[in-house]
């Protein structure tokens, strides 16, 4: 029975890899900054890595700023880029995002590609964060959210033709609807999967907001699905998790790294949406295996997407200043 479920898994893992689109542009990005948030692992490491290779400065945004430096070193030793530098930034706390963004404004003459990655799974028990927000959907969205709104008209803007590409995931079809007066789960009851889910719905409809603002800008902002990938993803956490909780994730893990895409693969997309000049002038789309695909009915409302921005600006207190749009 065993062997039944290797050779199965064994297929599934071929087959999936098999037809995995992958980014075919041949085109060079010096002269180009890219920022790549969560770039110390995973397929954010892999983007950042493809990117660098073809000659962008780019910036390892990250919480841990030990083991991005020896992403960064890595990364310069594989490609001959010397320009890879690392930055703090953990965007489950917002006063980091600000210092992280101030940062930018400061040193940075031109952004052309902003890679919102950094992501989490989710806690076993609800969990907030410095400022009071869901933990998942502090890190996965809201923290995106100001950093974008941070960087767009000094830097995105001026910088233009630019590219935000947002890492969503195929769990958003997992929300079939969505409570904007309660995004962080105070009244409604908590689950990992849920809060995950939902902050990869917001995601989505943050692009498609986000898309509509910009539009006539130069800046091109889409969303994506990288796939079923083999990271750490699952394991991240892991101090806050009961054993039984702990093994589920451990089995999950497994699997993935067995029938999933490694990161490299799982890295396509954000690459596409990153360099190819399919995309110069798509904005607001969802993409999976570098191609344009269909998200959720929900994914797609732009009443929705209208209140989940008016909503986010509150809840990471936005300053009228800081509103370019």
């Amino acid at each position: 029975m065993l062997l039944i479920a290797l050779v199965v898994l064994l297929l599934a893992r071929f087959t999936y890899r098999a037809y995995s689109g992958r980014c075919t542009s041949k085109r060079t990005l010096r002269g180009f900054t890219a920022i790549v948030t969560g770039g110390s692992a995973g397929i954010g490491k892999e983007a950042a890595r493809d990117l660098a290779g073809r000659g962008a400065r780019v910036i390892l945004a990250c919480r841990n700023q030990v083991k991005a430096q020896m992403v960064a070193d890595e990364i310069m030793s594989a490609t001959g880029n010397k320009e890879v530098l690392v930055r703090k930034l953990d965007t489950a706390d917002l006063q980091s995002v600000r210092s992280f963004a101030q940062g930018i404004l400061e040193t940075e003459e031109a952004l052309h590609i902003l890679v919102n990655n950094a992501g989490m799974y989710g806690t076993e028990e609800r969990e907030v964060s410095p400022d009071g927000l869901e933990i998942t959907m502090a890190t996965n969205y809201y923290g995106h959210f100001l950093l974008t709104n941070l960087l767009l008209a000094e830097l995105l803007k001026k910088s233009a033709p630019s590219r935000i590409i947002n890492v969503s995931s195929a769990a958003h079809l997992f929300t079939r609807n969505i409570n904007i007066k309660d995004l962080n789960f105070e009244k409604k009851s908590y689950g990992a999967f849920s809060a995950y889910s939902q902050s990869k719905l917001c995601n989505i409809l943050f692009s498609l907001e986000l898309s509509k603002k910009l539009r006539g800008s130069g800046v091109m902002v889409n969303s994506l699905h990288p796939g079923t990938v083999s990271t750490e993803i699952f394991l991240k956490e892991e101090r806050t998790r009961s054993l039984p909780i702990k093994v589920i994730c451990h089995l999950l893990n497994i699997i993935v790294k067995v029938a999933g895409k490694d990161s490299e693969l799982g890295a396509q997309t954000i690459i596409h949406l990153a360099v190819s000049e399919k995309v110069e002038q798509v904005s607001g789309k969802y993409f999976e295996d570098c191609k344009e695909v269909g998200s959720s009915w929900l994914a797609q409302d732009k009443a929705v997407a209208k209140s989940l921005w008016e909503i986010s600006e509150v809840d990471v207190q936005l300053r009228p200043s800081e509103m370019y749009y």
